[in-house]
């Protein structure tokens, strides 16, 4: 049954393109960074499994920039997709200058952000993100679409944005040792 909202999915289904409309934080971008805001504290502190704050430097200002982001992370790489696509501003920023620091739930690392570079690594990107749910992702989708987020609901969101968004890699490397603190001996 195909209606007027019906999409074609990545994969050759067909999904009902429902968005929450009532929510104001993914209606606009403005929403977005106010919800992402909201976010950081949280997740700064502890982020969530499949969620992770990444920190570029400003294309103009040279400051650090902090995003919430969904991260899938297998092995040294790190997998994630600019919703906003290639127009989105820490898109920008990670092509300026792709050094960049992403705090998951194991720890902050240091890597180099980059496009996909063939559709083997696409493929393999596509897997690990589309296909690893978390508990916080269905939170998540309550965000994005209407009714009771399901695994199924899940799936298909995250397969849109990736189908329609910017997909990306961070290359990780070894998190630097933390140099011990001398304590004063009073």
């Amino acid at each position: 049954m195909s209606g007027a909202g019906d999409e074609q999915a990545p994969g050759g289904g067909r999904y009902r393109a429902e968005t929450a409309r009532w929510n104001p934080f993914v209606r606009s971008l403005g929403g977005a960074r106010v919800l992402s805001a909201l976010k950081l504290p949280f997740f700064l502190v502890r982020p969530p499994g499949a969620f992770g704050v990444l920190t570029t430097t400003g294309r103009k200002s040279g400051k650090a920039r902090r995003k919430c982001v969904r991260v899938i992370r297998s092995g040294n790489e790190a997998y994630l997709v600019s919703i906003g696509g290639a127009d989105a501003a820490w898109v920008k920023n990670v092509r300026a200058n792709p050094a960049v620091r992403l705090r998951l739930r194991g720890g902050s690392m240091a890597g180099t952000v980059r496009e996909l570079r063939d559709s083997a690594e696409r493929d393999r990107a596509r897997k690990a993100y589309c296909e690893t749910i978390s508990p916080f992702d269905y939170l998540m989708c309550a965000m994005h679409r209407n009714g009771r987020p399901t695994r199924t609901k899940i799936v298909e969101l995250v397969r849109s944005w990736f189908a329609t968004g910017t997909p990306l890699v961070v290359e990780l490397r070894a998190p630097a040792p933390r140099r011990p603190v001398a304590r004063i001996a009073r």
